[in-house]
């Protein structure tokens, strides 16, 4: 598990069910809950965590896959990225299938887990900014049974995972409308991101949702540029915008995202780079879904 002996686990729980893992958190508390270990592992390597047991989440069947229920896709804690990039997947919910297969080399997709991705919460996590678009709901399980929390609150902070507690599952509603996910990184290929953004369209609520993530602690949501957009949209036609009504809207986002200081003072050189970024990604994802 690591080349460094004195750091690794003094005991390893490998429990079959969410239940179990549930008791064995409970019955050792200092224990640490560990999926694909893609940023775990990497911490107790480094030294900069020791826990006391792990508990491995890799026999629990019932989270890595999914099932439709209400409308909704029920997604399992366990799915790994590259399980979420398939065709088959990519068919449901397109947005977390290309952030899916954007998270990283093959070795990082084969292992890190949807779960692990929330828990983490890096702002650099490819999935978070699609699944707050998406407005996702976590499936909490805990000694005291199962609760459901906004995939937003767990990410600002507003509400935290309790003692022995477990994200189980990841409720997504099932929009049937196009979902684009764009990403910049600092060098070519798989790596992680400047800045990200996700698009979708609700039809159904006449409705456009656009998360940004990676340029702070959590994603942001630009709910006016999101409102002026769609007021913009002919919903019962093509859906077509002119193109200067599309960099209006990644203008309005970057903006939103990353604003001016106050008084007379410009954005650094790197600021204002990274809010054109922002602005370009938000403007192609955009019409990329309309089209």
């Amino acid at each position: 598990m690591t080349t460094h002996a004195p750091q690794a686990a003094q005991s390893v729980t490998l429990p079959a069910t969410l239940g179990e893992a549930v008791a064995a958190l409970s019955a050792m508390p200092a224990a640490v809950p560990v999926a694909g270990g893609t940023d775990l592992m990497a911490a107790v390597n480094k030294g900069q965590l020791r826990p006391a047991g792990l508990v491995g989440l890799g026999r629990i069947n019932e989270i890595r896959g999914w099932q439709y229920q209400d409308g909704h896709a029920l997604l399992g804690a366990g799915l790994t990225h590259a399980r979420m990039g398939r065709p088959d997947f990519a068919a449901l919910i397109p947005a977390l299938a290309a952030a899916a297969r954007a998270a990283g080399p093959p070795q990082i997709r084969n292992a890190g887990t949807l779960g692990g991705n929330i828990v983490t919460a890096a702002p650099t996590g490819d999935s978070l900014p699609v699944l707050a678009a998406l407005e996702a709901d976590l499936v909490v399980a805990g000694p005291g049974g199962t609760r459901e929390v906004p995939v937003t609150h767990l990410l600002a902070g507003r509400e935290l995972l309790g003692p022995a507690e477990l994200i189980g599952f990841v409720r997504v509603p099932l929009l049937h409308a196009p979902q684009v996910f764009l990403k910049a990184t600092g060098r070519t290929g798989p790596g992680r991101a400047t800045a990200s953004v996700a698009v979708v369209l609700d039809p159904a609520r006449r409705g456009v949702r656009c998360a940004v993530g990676a340029i702070a602690p959590m994603p942001l949501r630009p709910l006016e540029a999101e409102r002026w957009i769609a007021s913009l949209i002919d919903w019962d036609g093509d859906r077509g915008l002119a193109p200067e009504a599309l960099t209006a809207f990644g203008e309005y986002v970057a903006a939103a995202c990353i604003p001016d200081p106050p008084g007379e003072e410009p954005l650094p050189p790197a600021v204002l780079h990274l809010r054109r970024t922002v602005a370009a990604l938000a403007r192609r994802a955009l019409g990329r879904a309309l089209s």
